[in-house]
């Protein structure tokens, strides 16, 4: 696992309510939450961030649109620069009117019957991928989240983009480089840096590729699609359907990864819900929603005020930076009855896990399709935990465990 970069603690402790390279908030960060929470739904650092911690309030933010990404500072390390010095900057990192135009395209691609043709293929490839590992493990234990966690999402892209086989392995591998560079890069270590932008470079240069041939022979596919899609005259140019996708597949592989993780090893830790919902098979996708809320993978989201606004009774300025902080927001007991517990037959509530308003994540039916075939099929499964420690990945931004290692008892 990456160690920390080395950074000036003081300069963390002025900027975050929080120290995210402490082991303790990375095993578990939800006292620390609460704690944070304490203070009221929306606190203010020393360095000027705004920490909201509120249901309410995160929930406010995401739907007000005078808060959004402004000259996108915070985010331009996921901008692309072309040769001619043009900036193309993904759509999720954009406000509107630009942010309109091309999620009203991606939008119209990925449409439902791209996501509902994909069940039959989560179902069949979850079961595959069992199969490997129980023939491989033998009598020894499973690491769900190389066997699992971590190829599912893969596979589910593969398929949606139609990549070729030969290449699929290099495909996920690079998807996944991407999504551990999802955090500030002032947070990762140089060299996580420097995998994370080579990996796009090699990305944006593949789906480029892609596009070139679907243009000449189309197919079913999400490529094929993107490039057809026309919206009163108006179509994604190559380079915005390069950085379009490169971003929406490492940040959907990234989320479904962690979701599956997170959510299996809660699920594992506590047998009398497990054997909950092996009783009640239909409600796994319930079951999902509450693994969301319970550790959601995306812990925190960030904005920037446009416009003079109030955000629980606070005034904050054009162009102060605010941390919408999910975790803590998905914990709020002023929405949750005994919200540090995980039960699937809790009613259905805001969930924030993929956001809310115009940003709402434009890939979350697909990560929800994928995730509850996965605990569909490995709740089937009589499975114990090997460690109730599992290593996490030192992420922030996105939350996960590094490893999740378990026997098949029967």
């Amino acid at each position: 696992m990456t160690e920390a970069p080395m950074l000036d603690p003081g300069f963390i402790a002025q900027l975050l309510p929080f120290d995210p390279f402490d082991p303790a908030f990375l095993a578990d960060p939800y006292p620390v939450y609460a704690q944070i929470r304490e203070k009221g739904p929306v606190t203010r650092t020393p360095l000027g961030l705004w920490a909201v911690t509120g249901h309410e309030a995160c929930s406010a933010v995401l739907r007000d649109q005078r808060f959004g990404w402004g000259d996108g500072a915070t985010v331009a390390d996921h901008f692309r620069t072309e040769p001619d010095g043009s900036v193309i900057r993904p759509f999720i990192f954009a406000d509107p009117p630009a942010h309109t135009r091309i999620r009203a395209l991606v939008g119209k691609a990925f449409a439902a019957r791209q996501v509902d043709r994909m069940r039959a293929t989560a179902e069949r490839v979850v079961r595959e991928l069992i199969e490997t590992a129980r023939a491989e493990a033998g009598d020894g234990p499973i690491d769900l989240m190389r066997a699992v966690a971590h190829p599912l999402p893969g596979r589910m892209q593969n398929a949606l983009l139609d990549v070729p086989a030969e290449h699929a392995a290099r495909f996920d591998e690079l998807s996944g480089d991407i999504a551990r560079g999802l955090d500030p890069s002032f947070l990762l270590a140089p060299e996580e840096v420097a995998k994370r932008d080579s990996a796009r470079a090699e990305l944006y240069a593949y789906i480029g590729e892609l596009a070139e041939q679907r243009r000449t022979e189309p197919g079913t596919d999400l490529i094929s699609e993107l490039v057809a899609v026309e919206e009163g005259g108006d179509t994604l140019t190559p380079q915005e359907l390069e950085v379009t996708c490169t971003l929406l597949l490492s940040a959907g592989y990234a989320t479904t990864v962690n979701l599956i993780g997170n959510g299996m090893f809660a699920l594992l830790d506590r047998p009398a819900q497990r054997d909950w919902l092996r009783a009640h098979p239909d409600q796994v996708p319930a079951a999902v929603e509450e693994m969301l809320r319970f550790d959601p993978p995306v812990q925190m989201i960030s904005r920037v005020a446009l416009a003079e606004a109030e955000i629980a009774g606070h005034t904050v300025q054009p162009g102060e930076q605010v941390m919408l902080m999910i975790g803590a927001a998905s914990h709020d007991p002023a929405v949750y009855d005994d919200p540090d517990e995980l039960r699937l037959d809790r009613p259905a509530g805001r969930n924030l896990g993929f956001g809310l308003g115009i940003h709402f994540c434009v890939g979350a039916p697909l990560a929800r399709l994928t995730a509850q075939a996965a605990v569909s099929a490995l709740t089937a499964l009589d499975l114990e935990p090997v460690t109730g420690t599992p290593a996490r990945v030192p992420n922030i931004v996105m939350r996960g465990l590094a490893e999740l290692p378990v026997r098949v008892t029967g």
